[in-house]
This record gives structure tokens, sequence and C-alpha cells, in this order.
């Protein structure tokens, strides 16, 4: 178990290029332990491959886990940039319930004032969700999609025991698909969004070095 003079890692995981620029971009430190984050590549396979991989390292045997990055919001309302916080991620290969869902929420908003922050199941997919779809998943009672949270979440507690989380920024929703014009006005506030998080992140991870009661 991590001691205080050696706090337990962060590892921040995000599948894209741009995602990753945004969390660097953000990043003026104040993590309570050591973080590193992690661009996977897109999809679930390669989310578990990476995972796994950087798991391995003895070095972060005790890390936290945080999926992070874009994602399609699912329930009719969702604009590009607000967030989603997961209270499980799930796909076809099993459900992870995340941890200190109530502290990401709380230090969002404080982070993020005005931001609108949706809290509930965040469900996995193998390709990019467009149409009718949304609604076929909706009806499962998830509020949004991406392609890599579920896979880097199970990759995550299958190495061993530890908290895990999911937060990720809405770019597109029903009313605001990506292939519609405006498009890009939506993209460039998820990338702000992002790009203000780890604060949140940060005090999230704090919050689980403190000794419990």
């Amino acid at each position: 178990m991590p001691t205080p003079s050696a706090p337990a890692p962060l590892l921040i995981a995000c599948a894209l290029g741009i995602e990753h620029l945004a969390l660097r971009a953000g990043d003026r430190g104040g993590a309570g332990g050591p973080v590193t984050v992690l661009r996977t590549g897109m999809g679930p396979r390669s989310a578990e491959r990476s995972v796994t991989r950087v798991l391995a390292d003895p070095a972060l045997a005790d890390a936290a886990v945080l999926a992070t990055g874009f994602c399609a919001g699912l329930a009719p309302g969702m604009h590009p940039g607000d967030l989603v916080v997961a209270e499980e991620t799930r796909d076809p290969r099993g459900t992870v319930g995340c941890v200190g869902t109530d502290r990401l929420v709380k230090e969002l908003a404080r982070t993020l004032p005005g931001r609108t922050v949706h809290t509930g199941p965040l469900t996995g997919s193998d390709h990019v969700v467009r149409g009718p779809e949304r609604a076929d998943l909706l009806a499962t009672g998830a509020i949004a999609v991406d392609m890599e949270s579920a896979a880097t979440l199970l990759s995550a507690v299958r190495t061993a025991a530890r908290p895990v989380a999911a937060v990720r920024v809405v770019v597109d929703a029903p009313e605001h698909e990506l292939v519609r014009i405006g498009t890009l006005r939506g993209g460039i506030s998820a990338f702000r969004v992002l790009r203000s998080v780890l604060p949140a992140f940060y005090e999230w991870h704090r919050s689980l070095l403190l000794p419990r009661r």
C-alpha cells in the first residue's frame, strides 16, 4: 500500500491526440502524487492493450485510473461542452462501478462554473454511434457513449483492485451531431472544457489518499 511519503499515482487515459493535447495544455501541476497521461489510441482493443501494458509497470501497481476525453451524448438536451461523470461504465464484457462520483461532480462544478454536469451510466461501443442507434442506447439507461472508457476501466480493475472513474466531455449530441453545421464550434467548446478539467481530477485523486474514517 502507498505511504504518505509515496502517494499512489494517478493514470489518466485518453484515446486521441487532440484529447491528449488538451490535457497536456491544461496541466499546471497541483497533483497529489505522480501523474501519467496515457494516449491509448482509438477503440476498445487499443485501450485494453495500452492500459494493461502500462499498469504492468510496478510503479503503477497502485495507480488510480481515470478515463477521459470526448463522448457522444445520448439524452435530448445535451450540448457540446457538457460534462459526463460516469456512475458506471458498461460494455458487453461487463460493468465497472466508479469511485468518488460525487466528489468529481463537486470539483468539476467548482472548476468549471456554469457548465452542465450529467451523471449516469456511460456505455461503450466499438464504432462511432449515429442517428437512431442513440435512442437504442438511451433505452438501456445510458446517458453517453464512447469507445474507450469501458475497456479502460475493465482492464484497470482486472489487473488489481483500484479506484477508477470516467469523465467525458460531450462533443456531439442528438441535436448536435458531428455531421451537422456547427461541428467546429462544438469541437472547440469541448476542447476548451477538456483543457480545464485536470484540477478537478487532481482533487478527486487527493480525496482517495485521505485516511478513511
